[in-house]
């Protein structure tokens, strides 16, 4: 936790790394960054973020929140439609080297107070710039750990090591949720006075849309029964299969439902056969990726957001849902319990069983006055508790702390277990 005697030294220049930056969004963490990057710009910090390239973007640019962008390629050639690397774990590391080679230049013209490293996929570059004396502050949205209930292969022991050395090595470690602050105490040993909870916020008006409902259920053709969206990527974790297979349930009582996908990921092929075996398939719509005007369209024709999360470190989605009005139906996985109170701003079932999740989207579907009452608390709690200002604001103390004590950054356990786990 950031000591008040030293959270003043005063960090002006940060370097941000992130795997993704808008427009390219691959998950949640895009928009993580950029927000709390241009909060940051506004509190009168200068932020240069160093991240993937991404087709049609310049390789520099101030965007439109007074960021330094910088887009680098990874360190291959590219051939047809795929790179030449043999899996996506060399693909990161050759990134890496390219996003490194570039922070090094940026430092040497211009040195930064502090680094800011966002999870796995940039903790080479993070390590290597903390040897050359740049206070590092880390933030882990999600653990292989815990997307995996366990670690299964030796890919999943890489990267569970590769998380556990960013977690040492960091002089602060920030993460989303009282449920990830536990789960980086407990599986990576970390001391919990190194770990600051500081949550994600949104902008609660950015996915407004004024258009006519009917005009938007015309053009995305979800005719006039109840519209039930799920956003985000299309992995196992998310649980998406769980709310396809509670549709039959939910059918029975509102024939004309529509569930509406919105996102992409490796999980597509899987999650339509099982919309196909469930006998729904011609009540899912699968959107593909959706950008801010798509969702701020798709919030305004919803009927209920479902997040079915298997595991879920946080929930942006479950805010954007609340901050839009939409009622919002989610699991009781992980952070989803810091944000949503059962029938008070929403309606918590349990996490991987279709009968829960049926039960709990039809009391938002049959009770018109719960769900009025759900979407009223919902966006109080979110005006109140998740402004990126106040985000900001507590993400500089721990850069403050980050400089001030980057000669006496508390280590996890002692050295021997230090040696045993990097072994």
């Amino acid at each position: 936790m950031a000591d008040q005697r030293i959270a003043n030294s005063g960090a002006k220049r940060v370097l941000m790394l992130a795997w993704e930056y808008p427009p390219r969004i691959i998950g949640g963490l895009a928009r993580v960054v950029c927000a709390l990057s241009r909060e940051l710009v506004k509190q009168g910090l200068e932020v240069h973020v160093v991240t993937a390239d991404h087709p049609g973007t310049p390789e520099y640019e101030v965007d439109e929140g007074g960021v330094h962008v910088h887009r680098v390629k990874s360190q291959t050639n590219k051939l047809g439609e795929k790179w030449d690397t043999p899996n996506f774990i060399t693909w990161d590391a050759r990134l890496q080297f390219g996003m490194l080679q570039h922070a090094l230049r940026l430092h040497a013209e211009k040195p930064f107070d502090v680094c800011h490293a966002h999870d796995w996929l940039v903790a080479d570059a993070g390590w290597v710039l903390k040897s050359i004396g740049l206070p590092l502050v880390s933030t882990i949205h999600a653990t292989e750990f815990g997307r995996n209930h366990g670690i299964h292969n030796p890919d999943s022991e890489y990267i569970d090591t590769v998380e556990w050395r960013l977690v040492y090595e960091s002089a602060q470690v920030i993460v989303n949720s009282g449920h990830m602050l536990r789960e980086v105490v407990d599986h990576f040993g970390a001391p919990a006075e190194k770990i600051l909870v500081i949550p994600n916020g949104i902008e609660p008006d950015k996915l407004k849309n004024e258009t006519p409902v009917e005009v938007l259920r015309e053009k995305h053709g979800v005719g006039s029964g109840p519209v039930l969206l799920f956003v985000g990527r299309l992995v196992r974790e998310k649980g998406i299969q769980v709310l396809i297979e509670a549709a039959p349930r939910i059918l029975e009582e509102h024939p004309e439902a529509t569930i509406v996908i919105a996102g992409a990921g490796y999980y597509e092929a899987e999650l339509r056969a099982t919309a196909v075996s469930a006998g729904v398939a011609d009540h899912v719509k699968f959107f593909g990726n959706a950008n801010d005007v798509d969702l701020s369209e798709l919030y305004t024709i919803a009927d209920a957001l479902v997040v079915p999360s298997l595991y879920e470190p946080f929930g942006i989605v479950a805010l954007e849902g609340m901050a839009a009005r939409v009622p919002t139906v989610t699991s009781d996985s992980g952070g989803l319990m810091d944000i949503i109170e059962h029938t008070v701003n929403g309606i918590t079932t349990f996490a991987g069983d279709k009968e829960s999740l049926a039960w709990g989207i039809l009391q938002v579907l049959n009770n018109p006055e719960l769900a009025v009452s759900l979407t009223t608390a919902a966006r109080k709690k979110v005006l109140e508790q998740y402004t990126w200002r106040a985000i900001a604001t507590r993400s500089r103390e721990a850069y403050d702390f980050a400089v001030a004590a980057k000669d006496n950054v508390i280590a996890i356990g002692s050295a021997s277990a230090a040696s045993d786990k990097v072994a």
